[in-house]
């Protein structure tokens, strides 16, 4: 059946897609599946560890939200899969490992959003939550073995977010741009519902190309990447929609992220991270037994 799968793939995804039988391997070789394709195993693996499990009790924005329908980091990766899924699938490109990196690509991040990671980085200069989530997928699942990923999987958690630099695979690219698109329409829909902005507050310039609505909005940009990416070896965004899609996101930095409640917030939650870390950096004892001698591994490109 594995087989039969790789076959289909050769012949009916685009020529610009990641296929399984191509993958550049695993850190660990092992016996390939009969029913499912690398990227497939991958994505169960993903699913079934403990570090997704966890994602539901990490918050997205708001720290401790009152009510059921806030996002939490778990909604935002499903959410990141299904916009990066549909994307995949209008190209012709390997919905596996698109799936299996959007599925992957915060089990890494910190307690209490970015707020977290700026205070862990403070602490720890050169931390990210994206190389944590690599760091997570390579050695800190099954009680430090890993769950040795396709280097395509790991390529695309690493590379999912800031500078570092892109992904290797379209796959990686789409979950990218995919991240952000979630964040920043479901961030506005959220801090609607606790009534820090309204929606008559966005701007009226992004809007007027986006669309109003939360669905409105995804669906202009989805489209919008489809339209100029199709038949390319890259994913493309148009100059008009990617300018409003920033000055959302500018909005939301001023509106909702670095407001004044935000950052007084903020200042509590890093001083109890700063006590965590000090702490179990003087009793490593208390860590479980198979992480107490395992170092912090900061990743490079080569490293993949």
């Amino acid at each position: 059946m594995r087989q039969d799968w790789e076959k289909w793939e050769e012949e009916n995804l685009s020529p610009y897609a990641a296929k399984s039988s191509h993958s550049r391997g695993r850190l660990k070789p092992e016996e390939a599946c009969a029913v499912r394709t690398a990227y497939q195993k991958d994505r169960d693996r993903i699913i079934h560890c403990k570090a997704f499990r966890r994602l539901k009790h990490k918050t997205q924005v708001f720290i401790a939200p009152q009510g059921d329908h806030f996002r939490t980091r778990l909604t935002h990766v499903l959410e990141v899969a299904q916009i990066a899924r549909t994307i995949a699938r209008a190209l012709r490109l390997n919905e596996d490992l698109t799936e299996a990196i959007a599925l992957g690509h915060d089990l890494g991040h910190t307690p209490f959003g970015h707020a977290g990671e700026r205070t862990l980085a403070a602490l720890h200069p050169g931390f990210s939550h994206n190389k944590q989530s690599l760091r997570v997928v390579d050695v800190l699942e099954r009680s430090g073995c890993g769950l040795n990923l396709t280097f395509e999987v790991r390529d695309g958690i690493l590379y999912h977010s800031g500078d570092e630099g892109l992904p290797t695979t379209l796959e990686g690219k789409i979950v990218r741009t995919s991240d952000r698109i979630a964040y920043i329409t479901h961030d506005i829909d959220d801090s609607i519902r606790a009534d820090l902005i309204k929606a008559a507050d966005l701007p009226e310039k992004a809007t007027a190309i986006l669309g109003k609505t939360h669905s409105a909005i995804i669906n202009t940009m989805v489209t919008d990447i489809i339209n100029n990416s199709c038949n390319k070896n890259d994913i493309i965004m148009s100059a008009q929609v990617l300018a409003a899609m920033e000055e959302l996101r500018n909005f939301l930095f001023d509106k909702v992220y670095l407001r004044p409640q935000a950052m007084e917030e903020e200042k509590k939650l890093s001083g109890k991270l700063v006590d965590f870390y000090n702490y179990y950096l003087q009793n490593s004892d208390q860590l479980p037994s198979e992480y107490q001698n395992e170092p912090l591994r900061l990743y490079r490109r080569h490293d993949r």
